[in-house]
C-alpha cells in the first residue's frame, strides 16, 4: 500500500486534457453511529455516478463511546487524521469547532448532512453549475505501474497536489456498540491520503512510480486549497493492468 518515493515535477511538459468534471463528495462517518449507515448506503449510490467522485472517511470520535449493555464498537477504518480533516472543513464551512456524523462535504466549499439527501444533491448541482474554472486533471498509468498526473488550468494556487487512496467496497459485522448485529458495506473507503506535490499556477506533470492498485482498491488526484479549502479539480487513477497488480 505505500507510496514509492520517486517524484519528478516537471514544470510545462504535459497539459491536461479536458475531461468530464467530477464534483468530489467526502462523507464523514463512523460504524458506531447508528444513523450512518443509510449515508453510507447513499455514498455508493454517488461512486456509481459518472459526474462525482465518492470518499468515504472514518472519524474516531464514536470509538469510545459505550452504549449501553452493547456496549462500545472501535471502527476498523478510523484514524485521527480523518477526524481532523472533518474539523478543519468544519472551521472553514461552518466556523465551527464542532462535527457530527454523517456528514457530507462537497468539493471542500459546503457541507450537509449525508442523510438529507435533496440537500446533498442540491449542492451537487450548484457546484456542478459553478462558471468558475476548475483545473483539468489528467492521470496516464504507465507500463512500469506507474503514474502521470498532468495538471492545467487558470487558478493559480496556493494549492497542492494529493493522491487518496481506497478500497471500492468492504463487509464488516459489527459485534458492538450502535449497530451491534449488523452487517455493514462501506464504499470507497479512504486508506490512504499523501502529498505528491504544489500546484504552482503553471502546467505541470508529476510522476508517481510503482502506483499498483489490487482489483479491490482504486486511488485518485485531488487539486486543493493548500489550507483545505475549495477543492480545484480532481480526477480518477486508471485501474492497474492485470499484470501490475500481480507484481504486487
Amino acid at each position: 500500500m505505500a507510496l514509492a518515493p520517486a517524484i519528478s515535477p516537471i514544470s510545462g511538459a504535459i497539459s491536461a486534457s479536458p475531461g468530464d468534471d467530477k464534483t468530489v463528495v467526502e462523507l464523514f462517518t463512523s460504524q458506531s453511529c447508528y444513523s450512518c449507515p443509510p449515508a453510507e448506503a447513499y455514498l455508493g449510490e454517488l461512486a456509481a455516478r459518472g459526474d462525482v467522485l465518492a470518499l468515504e472517511f472514518h472519524v474516531d470520535y464514536w470509538d469510545d463511546l459505550v452504549y449501553g449493555s452493547a456496549g462500545r464498537w472501535k471502527d476498523v477504518f478510523s484514524s485521527p487524521a480523518n477526524t481532523e480533516r472533518q474539523r478543519r472543513y468544519n472551521r472553514n464551512i461552518r466556523r465551527s469547532d464542532g462535527i457530527y456524523t454523517p456528514q457530507m462535504v462537497i468539493d471542500g466549499r459546503a457541507e450537509a448532512a449525508g442523510t438529507r439527501r435533496n440537500a446533498v444533491e442540491t449542492t451537487i448541482r450548484r457546484e456542478a453549475a459553478d462558471d468558475r474554472q476548475r483545473l483539468k486533471v489528467a492521470i496516464t498509468r504507465e507500463r512500469d505501474g506507474g503514474l502521470t498526473v498532468a495538471v492545467d488550468g487558470p487558478t493559480t494556487g496556493p494549492a497542492a497536489l494529493w493522491l487518496v487512496r481506497f478500497e471500492h467496497a468492504r463487509l464488516t459485522r459489527v459485534s458492538a456498540g450502535e449497530n451491534k448485529g449488523k452487517t455493514l458495506t462501506n464504499h470507497h473507503v479512504v486508506t490512504g491520503l499523501t502529498r505528491i506535490g504544489p500546484w504552482s499556477g503553471k502546467a505541470t506533470a508529476i510522476r508517481l512510480a510503482d502506483v499498483t492498485l489490487l482489483p479491490d482498491e482504486g486511488c485518485a488526484v485531488l487539486v486543493q486549497d493548500d489550507h483545505q479549502g475549495p477543492i480545484l479539480g480532481a480526477a480518477p487513477c486508471p485501474p492497474s493492468t492485470p499484470t501490475q497488480s500481480r507484481r504486487r
